[in-house]
């Protein structure tokens, strides 16, 4: 059995790759290590690893492994701090810790959450970092804003104190038809140059999982999103927090 830095050096390589096949700076794509549902020793072995950011899906579970590795960086148990990402839905009534406890949000689809953010986040941290989530395959039980709602939605958020609005996300469906995931990428890409356009300052394409990671960096992603890939299979089902 591979172990974790062995499987991160193998996701390493092929965004390497990727970037290369597409002309592109490996170094212009950030590698996001989802660590949902695995225990801190598992982040621990990432982070020994050299991997720094990582990305969490559920409230509770999420805001305790950051406060448990938080304590170990000061115990010198970790070489420097981490980078926390939160990339699942997030509830109104579940902001205030995520605001706090987090560098990053990706999920952003309505106004109201990213209001509650910027309200809850304390004045004496740096402003976090958000991404707008964008349905780019029209599923009903797919959390995101519509392509045709993104423009107006990032422009609200843009201007709201506490926040810094960093660029869009978004999660196709899974299909083995590369030709389709492309122009959902492309969609995306297309949205965020529209905003650049508009003068909003924006450098994030948070796109690309493991399964898909190729297709998404050929499309501009400059940070994909990979669980399975490092950690392997789930550790356990995880319910919604």
């Amino acid at each position: 059995m591979m172990t974790i830095e062995e499987r991160l050096r193998a996701v390493q390589a092929r965004v390497a790759a990727a970037a290369q096949a597409a002309g592109r700076d490996p170094e212009s794509v950030r590698l996001l290590a989802v660590s949902k549902t695995w225990p801190a020793e598992a982040v621990r072995e990432a982070a020994a690893a050299g991997q720094r950011a990582f990305g969490e899906n559920y409230v509770q579970e999420g805001v305790a492994k950051v406060e448990a590795l938080r304590e170990a960086t000061l115990e010198g148990g970790l070489d420097g701090p981490l980078e926390w990402h939160f990339i699942g839905p997030l509830q109104s009534n579940k902001t205030r810790p995520v605001a706090n406890a987090f560098d990053w949000v990706h999920s952003i689809d309505r106004l109201k959450i990213a209001e509650r953010l910027s309200v809850q986040r304390d004045v004496h941290r740096p402003p976090l970092n958000v991404c707008i989530q964008v349905n780019v395959s029209g599923e009903e039980s797919k959390s995101g804003v519509e392509p045709d709602e993104a423009v107006a939605l990032a422009k609200a958020v843009a201007v709201l104190p506490k926040l810094r609005l960093r660029g869009l996300m978004c999660i196709p469906e899974p299909t083995g038809d590369e030709a389709l995931l492309r122009s959902r990428f492309a969609l995306l890409r297309k949205l965020k140059a529209e905003l650049v356009a508009a003068g909003l300052e924006l450098d994030t394409l948070s796109m690309g999982m493991s399964h898909d990671i190729e297709p998404a960096v050929a499309e501009g992603a400059t940070m994909v999103r990979v669980g399975t890939a490092i950690f392997g299979e789930r550790m356990r089902p995880a319910a919604p927090q």
